[in-house]
């Protein structure tokens, strides 16, 4: 399986995800209150289950598949970095599309960026060694790509929080109106990034397509079914599982470019990051369906 280069010096990836990234979030902080972080520091088990799924269930289920697959050695380690990578700051925007616990993923997303300055490492270190890939030695995360996304995720939020706090009227105008621009920001992005990467993503469909689907689909199961199983309220386990379904890609092809030095292992994120939006959507858009049917649904006779 030969596969295509991934270009990171992209301004897609540098400079207009980010920026697109901290529109969506300013958005997000107008709907969002201190009340609504209180409520997740004073119940911190799902914030720990979230990270658990993150940083050891989903570890564990790319180790099945990459020994129950033969994979070619790029593609294997670009699943390890992609899989060992934290959620993206998206996770956010569709779960609230999907009414689940937004406040939550804003927490895990910047709690798990911190702790991947070590996390990354290890779980890659450990692939690395399985699979015998050469030269992937002595990995380190780049700490400005973390800082990044905790900024870009953090700052916006907490300057639409403090616009909701201090001019709640203003707040609520802005508010359809941010939606709206969020969503073709969104767009805009994503039909950008896969124009300049239009080739490689072009081959990168076909040889490695399917297993980004698999991988995100098992992903957000994961996602759900553990916190579930572990009696977190449904709301938080939507959360939960946008937050293990999607990543932050970014990261994870600098890391396959300039870290460990195999473009090609970047196509596996690359893939991953123009498709995750298709399941990631289908799943918020089942979820507010359910969510509205219920709301909808007449009260019982005598209640």
């Amino acid at each position: 399986m030969r596969l295509p280069s991934v270009r990171v010096t992209s301004s897609v990836f540098s400079t207009l995800l980010p920026a697109v990234v901290a529109v969506v979030m300013f958005g997000l902080g107008l709907e969002l209150t201190t009340a609504d972080f209180g409520r997740v520091a004073s119940a911190p088990r799902a914030v720990l289950v979230v990270l658990a799924c993150q940083i050891v269930a989903l570890p564990a289920l790319g180790a099945g598949l990459l020994l129950a697959l033969d994979l070619p050695t790029s593609v294997a380690l670009g699943v390890v970095v992609l899989l060992a990578s934290p959620g993206g700051a998206m996770a956010a925007v569709f779960s609230h599309l999907a009414g689940g616990d937004v406040a939550l993923n804003i927490t895990a997303t910047a709690i798990n960026a911190a702790l991947s300055l070590v996390t990354m490492p290890l779980l890659i270190g450990i692939g690395v060694h399985v699979l015998g890939a050469d030269g992937a030695g002595g990995v380190t995360v780049p700490p400005d790509k973390v800082v990044q996304l905790v900024l870009v995720v953090l700052a916006p939020a907490a300057l639409g929080m403090v616009l909701r706090h201090r001019r709640p009227e203003l707040a609520a105008r802005w508010d359809r109106p941010a939606r709206i621009v969020s969503i073709v920001a969104v767009c805009f992005a994503i039909v950008t990034a896969v124009g300049q990467q239009a080739a490689v993503l072009l081959h990168g469909f076909l040889a490695v397509g399917g297993l980004a689907v698999l991988l995100c689909v098992l992903g957000m199961t994961i996602g759900y079914v553990v916190p579930r199983l572990a009696r977190i309220g449904r709301p938080q386990a939507v959360s939960s599982s946008l937050e293990i379904g999607i990543h932050n890609v970014t990261l994870a092809i600098t890391v396959c470019v300039s870290v460990l030095g195999d473009p090609q292992a970047a196509v596996v994120p690359a893939v991953y990051g123009a498709l995750m939006f298709g399941p990631a959507a289908a799943f918020a858009w089942f979820l507010a369906r359910r969510t509205s049917d219920r709301r909808t649904e007449p009260a019982p006779v005598g209640s």
